[in-house]
């Protein structure tokens, strides 16, 4: 039997674990999620969801992982007891990869584009109707949108050939140091502006009248579809990693360093763009707009602007590209681990298979722009993003903690005891009644909940709400097998 592959260091897992976890939730999302939903009272919100629900299952992942030495394809398979269906899930997990990719490698396209723009100067002196077209032209322009998809499928894909040590670890470690230095030259150059005050106590002052104007369940919801999509658990990218990890070090003690690593890195690109929103009479609300129409006008009124905005979206694509890298190991892991191939192979077919799922999303803002799914004015993306963070990414989380909690599953015992293999923090016993029993209800409430604030104006309620308890039924199924797990 081949050997597994691991990691060369202890900062090699960490620093890949969280540039999976770090990318365009935290430095895309994040900002104007914040903006939308009352600055300071959001991020309190988001940090008790990251702390009671994102890290426990994390943990699960990560053990999930190094107890079966597999990624998703043969990971549940090993360890579920005889008779059980919850390796069934691989192929929704597997899903969920595929569809996050099929619009990431696109909107990561979009951060080199615009890196590449502001570098040779072609968004220096124009106006802001003309910095709003230019990102409208792009999006209506197929062949632009394509190459650079190829481009961070092409690389991306190239460092997954490469290897786990010689390339998805020694790369990803390279790009996160620079997305950190990158971040925190930002950052301080940000809060310096004059004007920037107001955007900082927006941004660290709560205020609760903000959330009671926006809802409260849209917020609350908006915090937990935030803290998932932001450390991409519940479709198996982060298992894959504690698939090549040693025992030497404890599962929570690693996953608290990786969550405090993506949630600075999301706070600190909140103190990039919010306080220059502020400084330059701006509203941080606008949406995805917000980085490619609302920034680069920003930066066009600054002193160095050509420097400073080169240097942003250079940060973006390190962050976005860290999770590509990490999602196309687990896709080239399934492949290795499920189908028996090499990882030559596995790349070479994936690197054709991402490339025309990606398409889809990259004509549906123009070609395709009559597919409106999700109601007027949505495109392919949306859906595409809908169904992995609002749905994959929940559903999969709640089938990661029936099957390390659940009697029927892999079972708590068994799950405690590979978390806490190695020296570090221990995953406390106490925490099984929340683990089996709160933690499920919370997730699945919220869940629904969801659904109903996304489609209580629509006639797609009643429709997408029996899609959602189709999802509810089926994580039942899986965890009802014929045998317990003693």
């Amino acid at each position: 039997m081949e050997k597994r592959e691991q990691f060369a260091s202890r900062l090699g897992f960490v620093l890949v674990s969280a540039g999976c976890a770090v990318g365009l939730g935290n430095v895309w999302k994040f900002p104007y999620m914040c903006g939308q939903y009352g600055g300071a009272a959001f991020i309190l919100i988001y940090l008790v969801f990251l702390a009671i629900l994102g890290l426990p299952i994390i943990v699960c992942e990560f053990a999930i992982g190094r107890g079966s030495k597999k990624s998703v394809a043969k990971a549940f398979a090993e360890l579920e007891p005889e008779n059980g269906r919850w390796h069934h899930y691989r192929w929704l997990c597997m899903a969920g990869n595929y569809l996050l990719m099929m619009f990431y490698t696109m909107v990561c396209g979009w951060m080199m584009y615009y890196m590449v723009q502001m570098a040779s100067g072609q968004l220096t002196g124009v106006d802001a109707a003309q910095v709003g077209a230019a990102f409208s032209g792009m999006l209506s322009q197929p062949g632009t949108m394509t190459f650079w998809m190829l481009v961070t499928v092409v690389v991306s894909f190239g460092i997954c050939a490469l290897g786990l040590k010689n390339g998805v670890e020694k790369i990803t470690k390279v790009m996160m140091i620079c997305l950190i230095v990158l971040m925190m030259a930002l950052a301080v150059h940000s809060v310096t502006l004059s004007g920037a005050g107001e955007g900082i106590r927006f941004y660290l002052v709560p205020d609760f009248a903000k959330v009671k104007a926006v809802g409260i369940g849209n917020v609350v919801f908006g915090a937990l579809s935030q803290a998932f999509f932001t450390l991409s658990i519940g479709i198996g990218a982060m298992a894959i990693f504690g698939s090549y990890l040693d025992d030497s070090r404890s599962l929570t003690g690693e996953a608290m360093q990786i969550v405090l690593l993506d949630t600075l890195v999301a706070l600190m690109a909140g103190f990039i763009v919010i306080p220059a929103c502020f400084a330059y009479g701006v509203e941080p609300d606008a949406g995805p707009p917000l980085l490619f129409v609302t920034l680069p006008n920003v930066f066009n009124d600054m002193a160095g602007g050509r420097v400073w905005g080169t240097a942003f979206f250079a940060f973006m694509s390190f962050a976005a590209l860290s999770t590509v890298v990490a999602v196309f190991e687990n896709i080239v892991s399934f492949a290795m681990d499920g189908l028996g191939w090499s990882r030559k192979k596995a790349v070479a077919v994936n690197f054709v298979a991402v490339a025309i799922l990606s398409m889809p999303a990259v004509l549906g803002f123009n070609l395709w722009s009559g597919i409106q799914p999700l109601g007027e004015g949505t495109t392919i993306m949306d859906l595409e993003d809908f169904l992995v963070s609002d749905n994959l990414l929940p559903i999969g989380s709640l089938v990661f903690i029936l099957f390390c909690a659940g009697k029927y599953g892999w079972g708590f015992d068994r799950f405690t005891q590979e978390a806490n293999k190695g020296e570090g923090m221990h995953f406390p016993a106490k925490a099984y009644i929340y683990v089996r029993f709160i933690l499920p209800v919370i997730v699945g409430i919220i869940y629904l909940k969801g659904y109903y604030d996304k489609f209580s104006d629509s006639g797609r309620l009643l429709a997408w709400m029996a899609v959602a308890v189709l999802y509810l039924l089926f994580v039942f199924w899986l965890s009802r097998p014929g045998k317990r797990n003693e």
